[in-house]
């Protein structure tokens, strides 16, 4: 009897105020780009209510609007409003209620590439880290190296577009689990994950081929040749390492393997991407040109990266 008295004690015509759950975007609120798909909800308008997919010039056209709306760059909320105010210049709401969410997105690519068993380029289409992009990459082949490249665009002071790259070591990520190191991505990252450096031994050894570089300390001329498994019977007393520096130029080191072998001399070190020949007993060598063709390796150097995550 309370309820039914106070019910019919509220005003006749008076509305009551229904709590509606909040419904936000089916995706989070990121700026749109082009060809991403948009959903315009226009309340009590259903003939002006659907998905239209962005131009490639970043603007779109909605049904009985004469104007183009400029939608690259606007988050949903930024959209709604230019929607708004369109509807209300040309006069065809006097006060309209418009909703935007996202769709799809197809313009905020990840890529994945290199030592990872399945490359791939997929949308951020939610919240994501590095540590969920090299999961969808089926995670690092035995080859991956110590560290991820993960390069992304911004602008400068300027306006000019800077590309950023931020080495993340893989030992810290995957390993010790810094949360530090899995980094958000939003879209528009290129992950690079590079092979393992190695050390190539060829000449007069019973194994020649490629050697990755152990973590943890130097790899030297001895450690390779035991993974060589020696020398042959016919091989010399001297061996060269075959280097180039970082602008590319060639670096021939002597190394007197006799001398070395008998502990009269220190062992050497090498450096990822150097050449060990093994002489024979005449002394004769390759060029490093003719050793660089025999082995398929490369002579570009890559660009260095503006700071790094360890």
């Amino acid at each position: 009897m309370l309820l039914v008295a106070c019910a019919s004690a509220q005003p006749s015509g008076a509305t009551r105020a229904i709590s509606v759950p909040e419904v936000g975007a089916n995706l989070p609120a990121q700026p749109v780009g082009a060809n991403d798909l948009i959903a315009v909800s226009v309340y009590d308008a259903p003939e002006l209510s659907r998905t239209v997919r962005i131009g490639s010039d970043g603007f779109v056209r909605l049904p009985m609007l004469k104007q183009r709306i400029k939608a690259e760059g606007s988050y949903p909320s930024d959209l709604e409003t230019a929607i708004v105010n369109a509807l209300r210049e040309e006069r065809i709401l006097v006060d309209p209620f418009v909703t935007v969410t996202i769709a799809e997105y197809h313009s905020r690519p990840i890529s994945v590439s290199g030592a990872v068993k399945m490359p791939l380029v997929f949308q951020a289409e939610g919240p994501t880290t590095l540590l969920e992009a090299i999961a969808r990459a089926q995670g690092l082949r035995e080859d991956a190296g110590r560290e991820i490249l993960v390069s992304h665009s911004q602008s400068s002071p300027d306006n000019m577009p800077v590309q950023l790259t931020v080495r993340v070591n893989v030992r810290g990520l995957i390993d010790d689990a810094d949360p530090a190191l899995n980094l958000k991505l939003t879209g528009g990252e290129e992950i690079r994950v590079p092979e393992v450096g190695k050390i190539y031994i060829l000449g007069n050894i019973r194994k020649p081929g490629a050697f990755p570089v152990q973590d943890g300390g130097d790899t030297t001329v001895l450690q390779m040749l035991a993974l060589a498994e020696g020398l042959m019977p016919f091989a010399g007393k001297q061996a060269f390492i075959y280097r180039r520096d970082v602008t590319g130029a060639k670096t021939e080191i002597s190394v007197e393997l006799d001398k070395i072998m008998q502990r009269k001399a220190p062992d050497v070190a090498l450096l990822a991407n150097d050449i060990l020949y093994v002489t024979d007993r005449t002394g004769k060598r390759i060029a490093l040109t003719t050793l660089e063709k025999v082995l398929g390796v490369g002579t570009a150097l890559s660009g260095a990266a503006i700071y790094t995550l360890k």
